[in-house]
């Protein structure tokens, strides 16, 4: 379920432009000298008091733009009388209708994985497991023989067939479709044919369906990741019901994995059931689940300690230095594989070729990062030093020019002032960011500490909703810096340099096209063992730090909490929760 933005959905709902509460909360990043500014915990004190003044919280949400819109305050809590027995978890509206291969945002991802199985799973510590899959084979990693296990169902009761998977794959991959997916199929041969303007043929060639239980993949390269991307969601199967319409699908998806889908109410929740007919190595362990959708983290944890929710991967910024206090042993603390970037497309004045690359490069070091981390998290963050996270394996957190990442004022300066004798800077700064995310106290934070440091204009500059800004980002019509991240899928560096960096991904938000990286990256999954593709994926980061290809600003230590209604409820390796095992 990858996701070019996996929200990491923390909301200070009171920070907002125009707002009185922005206006105190400013000041603290617009002290006398450079970085973010001061203390912001006698601030913090302030406004926890106020949040239970529900018309400041409104008023707040008012100012976003979103309550000219379909999207509730608030999210259903207790008055939507859930069976207490089925887990209600925090969700937000996905972007489009529920199809694996078109799914690449957290929280569509989250339900589609509970959706559908496939020839893989991954547990809770990310460790792959043969899921629909009997048998894998292959003797050079470039050519591979799948048996999938015999009698497994989708929900409407047709029959999980090798079919189903080329099939979907198939789909996938095509230009017709436009799937945002589609480059998780590049590996295999075909696909360029496929995923041309205009495709002369329908299917890759790589693939072959022998007889029901059995099929081929021919790879172009040997691939050191191909097999464990194998549970990733655009590798799911789809029955036969799909193909007649798939956006209908979509709004009502037939899965084969731990639950069934029960209903969609749009912008307000999701509720799934657990599928008996599964027979995988992940049934579910609780009654259901209710993906409920918040506009405001607040709301969210405030709901978390009444009961009314279950399970919430995210806390506010308003608690978090009090939720360990607040929950007890019901808090959650983890490392994990995500990250958060300030990306800006090429085509934006100032940002294109040498120019852009000095801009960003000095954006980079203007972003004081460890006091960002400081005063807006707690400490519940690192700085980034890559563009990958640092729980993955082969991480290197002293890459050659690493240093880009450190805050150095006088060397943003230089470099700025570089870039103004190339063109001069005119205009604004502004960083957008989704406001119901809950990423306005970091944006507002790293727009002072740019402004503060290279004396521009720059300010964070808010947009409604998490679709509204993915659509503006895929369509390139944001205009802007924004903020974006990445939730591993499965956990591999390259899980997440090929995804944002490929010249040809679907998911490269930032237009990255560099001949040379792409050369690295397919040598990088050609190598013939671990040690030296960690060293070719060292050499495509080293180019990417020299030209900057986006502004990488932290990695996650992930902050949740249980209610006291849940007796077990851990956060997987990527920052969700283990769904299929929350015991109530």
């Amino acid at each position: 379920m990858a996701s070019p933005d996996r929200p990491d959905g923390r909301e200070l709902s009171f920070l907002l432009n125009g707002s009185a509460e922005r206006s105190r909360f400013s000041s603290y990043f617009s002290a006398e000298g450079e970085g973010i500014g001061t203390d912001l915990r006698p601030l913090a004190t302030e406004l926890n008091r106020e949040r239970s003044l529900r018309f400041i919280r409104a008023t707040a949400l008012i100012a976003a733009g979103l309550a000219a819109t379909s999207l509730g305050l608030t999210a259903c809590s207790s008055d939507d009388s859930a069976d207490s027995s089925i887990v209600t978890t925090n969700a937000g509206e996905p972007q489009n209708p529920l199809v694996p291969s078109n799914t690449n945002e957290n929280m569509g991802g989250r339900v589609v994985d509970r959706l559908f199985a496939g020839l893989k799973y991954y547990d809770a510590n990310g460790e792959a497991h043969d899921e629909v899959a009997e048998k894998i084979e292959t003797a050079d990693r470039k050519s591979y023989r799948i048996t999938i296990k015999p009698n497994w169902k989708f929900t409407d009761g047709s029959t999980v067939t090798a079919k189903s998977f080329v099939d979907a794959w198939n789909y996938g991959a095509l230009a017709d479709n436009a799937q945002l997916q589609s480059y998780v199929y590049s590996p295999i041969v075909g696909f360029d044919e496929v995923s041309a303007e205009n495709p002369a043929v329908k299917t890759m060639s790589g693939l072959r369906v022998v007889d029901d239980r059995t099929f081929t993949i021919e790879l172009k390269s040997p691939s050191i990741d191909f097999e464990s991307a194998l549970g990733y969601a655009p590798f799911y199967p789809l029955p036969d019901a799909a193909f007649k319409d798939m956006k209908a699908f979509g709004e009502k998806p037939i899965g084969n994995g731990p639950y069934a889908f029960g209903s969609w109410e749009h912008n307000v929740k999701i509720d799934l059931t657990p599928n008996p007919d599964y027979p995988g190595g992940r049934p579910a362990k609780n009654k259901g689940l209710r993906f409920v959708m918040y506009q405001s983290y607040d709301t969210a944890y405030a709901d978390l300690q009444a009961g009314n929710l279950d399970t919430l991967d995210t806390i506010p910024d308003s608690a978090i230095t009090t939720y360990r206090s607040d929950l007890g042993d019901r808090a959650i603390t983890k490392p994990t594989a995500q990250n958060q970037h300030i990306g800006i497309q090429t085509t934006v004045p100032h940002f294109g070729g040498e120019e852009g690359i000095l801009r960003r490069k000095a954006i980079s070091m203007a972003i004081n990062r460890p006091q960002i981390i400081d005063k807006i998290f707690n400490g519940t963050r690192t700085p980034s030093r890559d563009f990958t996270a640092a729980t993955l394996p082969g991480y290197d957190a002293k890459l050659p020019g690493s240093e880009v990442f450190d805050y150095n004022p006088d060397q943003a300066k230089k470099l700025w002032a570089q870039a103004d004798a190339i063109s001069p800077w005119s205009g604004r700064y502004q960083i957008t960011y989704n406001s119901d995310g809950g990423h306005q106290a970091w944006i507002e934070a790293v727009a002072n500490s740019v402004k503060n440091t290279l004396g521009i204009d720059a300010v964070a500059n808010p947009m409604p909703t998490f679709k509204n800004i993915r659509d503006a980002v895929n369509a390139e019509t944001i205009g802007t810096a924004f903020r974006y991240g990445w939730q591993g899928d499965y956990p591999t560096m390259m899980q997440f340099l090929g995804s944002q960096y490929y010249s040809f991904s679907e998911t490269n938000n930032v237009n990255y096209n560099n001949p040379e990286v792409d050369r690295l990256f397919d040598a990088a999954l050609a190598a013939p063992t671990q040690a030296e593709s960690y060293k070719l994926i060292a050499q495509a980061q080293t180019i990417m730090i020299k030209e900057m290809a986006d502004i990488p600003v932290f990695d996650y230590v992930a902050n949740a909490g249980r209610s006291d209604r849940v007796t077990k409820a851990e956060l997987a390796w990527n920052g969700l929760f283990d769904f299929e095992n929350i015991e109530k």
